[in-house]
């Protein structure tokens, strides 16, 4: 097979993970674990999360939004507090920086594809500059899993899913697009996910 390009996940792949954040935040105040996780899961693409990271509501609402989600299920958190952890905890991981600019330097499109909320800094770090496109759930109105995303991430990159290598530390995220008929690598080390690429593509990124 031969691949043209690779879309990276950005919170958890090519930056830390926003899920440890949330993860130790929830054990220092007393909060079970994984209980935000389970509130997005459980209001869904109607839910606050979503909709924030489609670009439907802007921090303050979504911050009141969650914080009454949250609140109906036993625990407040609140939502602005944990945001501002993860903008604070979330860095660059340099290993990945690094492949990025290998891949590219040989010639493979490289394109970030992040669920985020207007904002939230992802840019925060120069990351726009890294890749030949920075596809953003809230300036396009959709979030992964939905295949609308992925489709107008092929479009844009002008490759078939064929073709493209796509790094997410998410399951659903990646299920998604495997049924498309993108490869898929599941990040839970840095390093071993850019391992299993390489083998891929065929040459070093580490």
């Amino acid at each position: 097979m031969t691949y043209r390009a690779v879309l990276f996940d950005l919170g958890g792949v090519v930056l830390d993970s926003p899920l440890h954040t949330i993860a130790r935040y929830e054990r220092e105040h007393g909060i079970p674990e994984g209980f935000l996780n389970s509130v997005v899961r459980d209001t869904g693409p109607a839910g606050a999360w979503s909709r924030m990271e489609r670009g439907e509501l802007s921090g303050l609402e979504f911050c009141a939004a969650f914080d009454l989600e949250c609140s109906a299920r036993g625990y407040l958190l609140p939502a602005a507090a944990v945001l501002e952890r993860i903008a604070q905890e979330n860095g660059p991981r340099p290993v990945m920086v690094e492949a990025v600019r290998r891949l590219r330097a040989r010639g493979l499109k490289a394109a970030a594809l992040t669920n985020n909320w207007k904002g939230d800094g992802n840019d925060r770090h120069g990351l726009c500059p890294l890749f030949d496109h920075f596809i953003e759930s809230s300036v396009v109105g959709l979030r992964k899993p939905d295949p609308a995303i992925y489709r107008l991430a092929f479009s844009i990159l002008e490759v078939e899913p064929v073709h493209v290598v796509f790094l997410d530390d998410i399951g659903a995220n990646l299920k998604a697009a495997h049924a498309l008929g993108v490869t898929t690598i599941k990040v839970v080390e840095p390093e071993s996910a850019l391992r299993e690429l390489e083998t891929l593509l065929g040459f070093d990124l580490l």
